[in-house]
């Protein structure tokens, strides 16, 4: 029976995202929100790109709206009042949208926990999407990563904004698919 209610909670989810507008316009500010005025920066191995006090002019020059929960719960104390959302695990049906690169990396989270039933080429393909989402959310974070030769995207100009809302186009492109295979797997499982 749990199982069973998990698969549902699950369906909802991606159900529901799958229904949602796509916003492409966050710009990975999540990262960003996650070191704002605070000395505990999460990868204290890698450095700043802008510093510390660059880092919180970026963040105070922009609108913050993430809608993903589990980013969220990584900004500091002094970002989480800036987001224009107030994401929780209760509000993640109703706020998770398909632009957004965490909830497209989270299918293969999703992926994993459907199995033994999810195909393994589903899984594969969730898992590629994943890393390759990955890349992007690191490279568009503040934290300069060139020495393992991940150039940024310097969302803080005009064309790195341009630079990521493009790719997190193609990255909603790519998941929408995966995400229907999902739902598809959840109504055959519940059904």
């Amino acid at each position: 029976m749990r199982r069973a209610d998990s698969i549902g909670w699950i369906r909802r989810l991606l159900g529901a995202t799958l229904d949602r507008q796509p916003q492409f316009g966050c710009f990975g500010l999540h990262e960003w929100a996650m070191v704002y005025r605070t000395s505990a920066v999460r990868h204290q191995k890698w450095p700043l790109r802008l510093g510390a006090t660059g880092t919180d002019q970026v963040v105070d020059s922009h609108k913050i709206a993430c809608s993903h929960f589990d980013a969220f719960r990584f900004f500091t104390s002094s970002a989480r009042p800036l987001n224009v959302l107030q994401p929780t695990r209760e509000s993640q049906p109703t706020l998770e949208q398909g632009g957004c690169l965490h909830a497209n990396m989270d299918l293969y989270k999703w992926a994993g926990k459907l199995m033994p039933f999810t195909p393994g080429a589903l899984v594969l393909d969730c898992f590629e999407l994943a890393r390759d989402i990955r890349t992007l959310d690191m490279r568009a974070s503040p934290y300069d990563l060139s020495a393992l030769g991940y150039e940024p995207v310097r969302i803080e100009t005009p064309a790195g904004k341009a630079e990521y809302a493009s790719a997190q186009r193609a990255f909603a492109h790519r998941a929408h698919p995966l995400r229907r295979q999902l739902v598809s797997l959840c109504d055959n499982l519940v059904g």
